[in-house]
Parts: structure tokens; C-alpha cells; sequence
């Protein structure tokens, strides 16, 4: 992929290519006037080890608020409904990329809670789709400077992400996959069975059923702190002026025509010019506030987590014959997943049906999983659209944008989307990394079908 030569900030990837190089240029670091106005009387400290050694030595006294927690304004000239990780990114990249500053995130809960909070945080860019390629690709390079961008933690660890295939059906789908990642300066390599079994000696070789014959391996991709991306893009957009406004649930959105005015919410009207809906499973839901019919499913993904052990998986792995993902956490427990359950819901749990069924993978497919105890479990509600790909795009009311669909994608795009979402709203059109995500491909019949991770409503 060409790129400009002009990086978009100290340390980070350069801009991609389309015109996007000349964009408004807008702050590349926080303002001075700006980067400690937190509150009266509280001051926002740049974290580092010097100021974590001072605060250790003074027993953690003295942080302050990371966020501000403001009352809503009368008026906003963006207004972005969800606080999780996409709705946050593009209230950032909004602030930083397109000095616009004067907007608000509303949030119906705490920052955090939602799917930004309930996935199992892998992140990757090992796509086979050039639309999808080119977009995750951009979205993993901001990954990979977003620590310094924010100056936060999220932990990311570019551990690998190790794709198993179990046929030579699906080696060839494998280096099918690889080959167009390559094209495009992606990285990938495919790996024999002996090259598998010296990263992943625990894993069934032999199984008569799927026994592993090799796997496509990122070597970039990884994981990340989920909550504390949220956080890190909450108190970065908040240094910038954004308002990041918590318990604050969207109930209405209000019209003129064909063009939208401002939100009705708990705390009272808020009017804007511009409104953006981040609101992942209940995309629908708040759609259906403006009068639209959207073609997304929302259904519940479970998670889960055993107790912690002492290192076993030191990459992300999953299984090619069944839908089951694994890595491990810092604290040492192994987090996983697979299937959605398979029926429409909006609640943030499963069904001990799909539990047995994730379990039956991971043990096929490691059987010392079989030993662990499970702590913990959680779902999230995802917004599937039908083809498996996400929208990012402008809706038919004007001042009225989308970002949703993301399947089973959404935290791996989570600075991406964003970025994508800011540059759409700043100029009302896309980007060319999200020009083909529109809601007129379902009726145009352009659909961007990755390997039939859709919905599935024929299977209901």
C-alpha cells in the first residue's frame, strides 16, 4: 500500500494514501492549554516511570481524575452516541486529526462496560479481502504506536496469531489468504505441521479427526487490554476537549426532514449537527429511534476464562475446524472463545448449549484443556450484518452517520473504525479505506462476504 512520506505524528504510521494526506491537520499532540484542565483544582499528569516512581514514593497520592465527568451542553456541534472503544477513537481522532473539539460521547453506563469490555481482546490484520485488508492493516499500524498516541497503557503484546488448518483444502485456503496479505506488505507465513508443533507442542497433531497439517501465522498481530483501550482513548479525548458524558442513555433522536437535530436522552435534549451511532449490538435499536431498518442481526458471543496457570500459550491460536480462539492472560488464565449461540438477543449472556460446544473445540484441539476449571464467563451482543463486513458510512439523513456491523471484528478495528468514522463525519464522505463499508451494498448486491461470517438467518 502507498504512503505518504509525512508521518501523521512523532512515532506513529504514516497516513494512508487518497487524498487524505492534506486533511485538515488539527492538533498532533495535546494542547497546552488543554492538557492538564481536568477540574478545579486537579491537574492531569503525564504518565511515565518518573511519575510513577514520584506517586510510588508518595503512596499513590495525588493522581486525580483521569476523565472529566462534565454535564451535557445545550448544544454540540458532534454528538457521538456510545462510549466504547469506537465511539471514544472517533471523538479522539475528531479532537486531534480534524480540530474539531467540540463534541460529546454519551454513554447510557460507565465507560467501559459494554463490548469494548466483554471480547477476548485479540488483535490481528490477516484478512484475505482487499477492502478488508487494506482497512485492518491501517488499523493494526495505529495499534502499534497507540501506547505513545495516548500516553496509556493498553498492554498491547503483538504475540502472534497462529491459524491452524487441518486439510489441504484448507492449506490452500490458508496460503490463498497469506498470498493476498503479502500483495499488499501485510505479513504472513505459512507454517508446516513441524514449525506448528515447535510453537504450539501442546496442541493434538495426531487427532484422527482434525489432525494439524500447518497453520498461517501473523506474527504482528496479538492482544490488548480491552478496558484499558477505553480508558487511554476516554482520558485522550478528554485532554482535547472532548466531553465524555457517563449515564447518559439516548432515548430519542430528533428530526427536521431528512435531517437530524439532536438527541433526546435521561439528562435532557442535547441538539448537534452531526450525530454518530457507535453503539455496537444495539445499533438496531438506536437505528430504529431515526425511523431506519438496517440489515444487522444482534446476537450474544460468549467468552471465557480458566484459572490461572504458569506459561503454556505464548501466542493467539485458533482452530480451523471449529470456531475456537485461545490465548493467555497476563495473569496467567486462558481466555477463549467460539460460536455465536445462534439466535437473535440483546442480553449480555449464553446458553449452556454453545458452552459445551466451545468447550468440545478447545479440548479437540488441546486436550490438556480438559484439567482446567473455568472462573469466569460474559457475553457480548454482536451487531452482524449479512455479509460479515462492518459499515462505516453515512445514512440516509443528513448528519446522520453509522458505525456497527463489526461481526466478529470490532475490537481489532476499535482505532481504525475510528479514525475511519472521524474522517467521514469531519467531511461528510469516506475515506477510501472505508468507501466500499456503505448500508447501499446490500442493495447494490457489492457485498464484501469474508468467508461467510454473517448472520445466518437461513440457519435459524
Amino acid at each position: 500500500m502507498r504512503q505518504c512520506a509525512t508521518p501523521s505524528r512523532p512515532g506513529g504510521p504514516p497516513e494512508p494514501d487518497g487524498g487524505d494526506c492534506a486533511v485538515r491537520p488539527g492538533p498532533t499532540s495535546l494542547h497546552p492549554a488543554k492538557r492538564h484542565a481536568i477540574g478545579p483544582g486537579q491537574q492531569m499528569t503525564r504518565y511515565s516511570a518518573f511519575s510513577l516512581l514520584t506517586k510510588a514514593l508518595g503512596g499513590h497520592a495525588g493522581w486525580g481524575r483521569a476523565w472529566r465527568d462534565p454535564a451535557p451542553k445545550p448544544a454540540y456541534d458532534v454528538i457521538i452516541i456510545g462510549g466504547g472503544g469506537h465511539g471514544l477513537a472517533s471523538a479522539y481522532y475528531l479532537a486531534k486529526v480534524h480540530g474539531i473539539t467540540n463534541v460529546a460521547v454519551l454513554e447510557k453506563g460507565p465507560i467501559g462496560l459494554g463490548n469494548t469490555g466483554r471480547n477476548t481482546t485479540i488483535v490481528r490484520s490477516n484478512y484475505l479481502l482487499p477492502e478488508n485488508n487494506h482497512f485492518y492493516e491501517w488499523s493494526l499500524k495505529l495499534w502499534e504506536g497507540l501506547e505513545q498516541d495516548l500516553n496509556f497503557n493498553v498492554m498491547m503484546s503483538q504475540r502472534g496469531v497462529l491459524n491452524l488448518f487441518h486439510s489441504d483444502a484448507q492449506r490452500n485456503a490458508a496460503a490463498r489468504r497469506g498470498n493476498s496479505m503479502r500483495l499488499i506488505g501485510v505479513d504472513a507465513e505459512l507454517l508446516d505441521r513441524e514449525q506448528v508443533r515447535a510453537m504450539a507442542p501442546m496442541l493434538d497433531f495426531d487427532n484422527a479427526r482434525f489432525p494439524v497439517m500447518g497453520g498461517l501465522l501473523q506474527r504482528r498481530g496479538g492482544t490488548a487490554r480491552h478496558d484499558a483501550v477505553a480508558w487511554g482513548f476516554a482520558r485522550a479525548a478528554d485532554a482535547l476537549g472532548v466531553d465524555v458524558i457517563q449515564h447518559c442513555e439516548v432515548t430519542g433522536i430528533r428530526r427536521e426532514g431528512d435531517r437530524v437535530t439532536g438527541v433526546e436522552t435521561t439528562r435532557g435534549p442535547i441538539a448537534a449537527a452531526k450525530i454518530g451511532m457507535a453503539v455496537a449490538g444495539n445499533t438496531s435499536r438506536v437505528a430504529a429511534m431515526a425511523g431506519l431498518n438496517l440489515p444487522i442481526e444482534s446476537h450474544v458471543l460468549q467468552a471465557f476464562v480458566t484459572e490461572g496457570l504458569k506459561p503454556l500459550v505464548d501466542t493467539v491460536i485458533t482452530f480451523g475446524a471449529g470456531h475456537f480462539y485461545i490465548s493467555q492472560s497476563d495473569k496467567g488464565g486462558l481466555v477463549f472463545g467460539g460460536d455465536l449461540d445462534g439466535y437473535n438477543s440483546y442480553a449480555q449472556r449464553g446458553t449452556l448449549q454453545m458452552v459445551e460446544h466451545v468447550f468440545a473445540a478447545g479440548v479437540a484441539m488441546m486436550p490438556c484443556l480438559s484439567r482446567l476449571r473455568v472462573l469466569r464467563q460474559w457475553g457480548g451482543v454482536m451487531d452482524m450484518t449479512m455479509d460479515g463486513s462492518p459499515l462505516i458510512c453515512r445514512t440516509p439523513l443528513a448528519g446522520l452517520y453509522l458505525n456497527g456491523g463489526w461481526c466478529y471484528g470490532g475490537f481489532k478495528a476499535t482505532p481504525g473504525s475510528g479514525w475511519c468514522f472521524a474522517h467521514t463525519i469531519a467531511n461528510d464522505a469516506p475515506h477510501r479505506l472505508n468507501a466500499t463499508m456503505t448500508i447501499e451494498r446490500f442493495r447494490d448486491g457489492r457485498l464484501m462476504d469474508e468467508r461467510g461470517v454473517g448472520a445466518w438467518p437461513w440457519a435459524q
